[in-house]
């Protein structure tokens, strides 16, 4: 898997989504997530969505996943 592989599926799990990616070693992944879904959920629960926009890869192809997820409000203030 390479970053942009998986701001793909983030973006296909999360429609509208502004994702950005980066790894260095294509197995450890650190993603900034924009997204309208977010809102009112706490950070469990996000991250729990971008898990499941994942889905079997994490843990596989994925080893590792730094994830920042935000509301648009949250990354505009």
């Amino acid at each position: 898997m390479n970053p942009e592989e998986v701001a793909r599926l983030i973006r296909a799990g999360l429609p509208g989504a502004d994702v950005r990616v980066q790894s260095e070693d294509q197995t450890h992944f650190a993603a900034r997530i924009v997204a309208p879904q977010f809102t009112g959920l706490r950070s469990v629960a996000r991250h729990q969505l971008v898990y499941r926009a994942l889905g079997e890869r994490m843990g596989r192809e994925i080893h590792a996943l730094s994830i920042e997820a935000l509301t648009p409000a949250e990354a505009g203030a």
